[in-house]
């Protein structure tokens, strides 16, 4: 009996300590009003130089808000209680992991001797870290009431790329490495546009 009390205590103290530190359980908070059954989340803007990025992160959060809320979503801006509209202001992607790999050369001609200096090192990079800034906006669309607004909703996360052989420099990655990382078929742009549609519905549903 002294034993149930005393973990029921510590219980309590660890949820009364989280509490007053703001921590939550993800997804059980809904601070929307309860008259927004449709939203409308028609394809963001994008104002950054990374192409059709808008397109993959808008299909992302429509999906993330079908799969973790009961919201039912829709494209058109005039058929929602609510519209979500976002605009992606900038992407920045450096490389965070390295692996030097000796370039390989030619094997000299017949009768020429071998070099005497090694083959240069080339830094490759084996994962990226993705910083992304936004404006998010939820707009009741009745009144007009605005339900959450941001415009420095920033996004960070770290990715390993599908294939190695990114060539790098000391002033950040090559064009090559960004446009590679975007390549619709990678798995790393997949991940990233689910990872921020996760961290958007959240933050829209409970009004971070």
């Amino acid at each position: 009996m002294r034993l149930a009390r005393a973990v029921l205590w510590l219980a309590a103290s660890i949820s009364v300590a989280l509490s007053g530190c703001g921590y939550h359980v993800a997804g059980r908070t809904n601070a929307l009003p309860k008259t927004i059954h449709v939203i409308a989340i028609p394809t963001m803007e994008n104002k950054s130089t990374t192409f059709k990025i808008e397109q993959r992160l808008t299909a992302a959060t429509i999906h993330e808000f079908l799969a973790k809320t009961n919201f039912k979503v829709v494209s058109d801006p005039n058929g929602g209680d609510a519209v979500l509209t976002g605009k992606v202001l900038s992407v920045e992607v450096l490389p965070l992991l390295f692996e030097e790999q000796k370039e390989t050369q030619a094997p000299p001609p017949p009768g020429t001797p071998p070099p005497t200096t090694p083959p240069p090192t080339i830094a490759q990079a084996t994962a990226m870290i993705v910083t992304m800034k936004c404006e998010v906006t939820l707009t009741e669309r009745d009144n007009d009431k605005v339900l959450y607004h941001t415009n420095n909703f920033v996004f960070r996360n770290e990715y390993q790329l599908a294939t190695q052989g990114t060539t790098t420099s000391s002033t950040g990655p090559s064009r090559s490495a960004v446009e590679s990382f975007f390549q619709e078929s990678d798995p790393a742009f997949d991940r990233m546009a689910r990872d921020f549609a996760t961290t958007l519905v959240t933050a829209v549903t409970e009004n971070y």
